[in-house]
């Protein structure tokens, strides 16, 4: 079967995504999620775009027992290889979080820093992409779970493109997608990447939620980790963060 853009993508990244700066957040990120998620020692976890496993890994060193699922063999291999050097048992999947049945329930999940929501492959459409990555993920939560996601900021796009991104079919504004080819330099050579981003603006994951039976208990924004309780969302961040339970 051919792969997604998104899966050949991260493939190739895998090697050198925890060289991007984004990623020494991840402890600030962990105490933030912890403190939210307001759990007991011991608790299960579900990260769902799991990608080096950063996030799986660090909550797994403090106890909580995790299962990483990423669409990446890539980036699995390179979790793997951390949590062994962590010295931590986490239990990884390859799945699409599209096609991800869950076969147990969890105290929580996690979806951050757009490693599954949003990112949409060249054929899908991406509400339905991305309500279906929702409803696994509800699926998985046992009643009154707690769930985190982050998604970038319609808000924060939108102040920052131009008509001619629209002229030239980079973002369309009645879709809120955003697609073009991006470039990356590895150390073997350049990589692309054929981007395709739903951008979401506030009512609606409120309104994707609902559909799959999470209620939505706060909304902030925040940038690169550096994510705080806000009473409103800065137009300005690049991603906005909802805390949810399952109904």
């Amino acid at each position: 079967m051919q792969k997604s853009n998104w899966e050949s993508f991260f493939d190739a990244h895998a090697p050198y995504y925890m060289n991007n700066g984004f990623t020494r957040n991840t402890i600030s990120e962990v105490d933030f999620v912890i403190e939210e998620l307001k759990l007991s020692d011991g608790s299960t976890i579900l990260d769902v775009g799991c990608g080096t496993g950063r996030h799986s890994i660090e909550l797994a060193k403090r106890g909580y027992k995790v299962t990483g699922v990423d669409i990446s063999s890539g980036m699995l291999l390179e979790a793997n290889k951390l949590a062994t050097e962590a010295n931590v048992k986490i239990e990884w999947i390859h799945c699409d979080a599209v096609k991800y049945t869950p076969i147990k329930t969890f105290d929580a999940v996690i979806c951050l820093c757009e490693g599954a929501f949003g990112l949409v492959g060249r054929d899908e459409e991406p509400v339905e992409h991305d309500l279906a990555i929702l409803k696994n993920i509800s699926d998985a939560l046992k009643p009154k779970g707690r769930f985190i996601l982050t998604t970038l900021n319609a808000y924060s796009k939108i102040r920052n493109l131009t008509q001619e991104d629209v002229d030239s079919g980079r973002f369309n504004p009645v879709t809120m997608i955003e697609q073009y080819i991006d470039e990356w330099d590895l150390p073997e050579g350049k990589t692309q990447v054929e981007v395709k981003e739903r951008r979401y603006l506030p009512f609606e994951l409120t309104q994707m939620f609902s559909q799959v039976g999470l209620q939505v208990e706060n909304m902030w924004s925040g940038t690169l980790g550096k994510w705080a309780k806000r009473q409103s969302i800065n137009l300005d961040e690049i991603e906005i963060m909802v805390v949810a339970t399952k109904v």
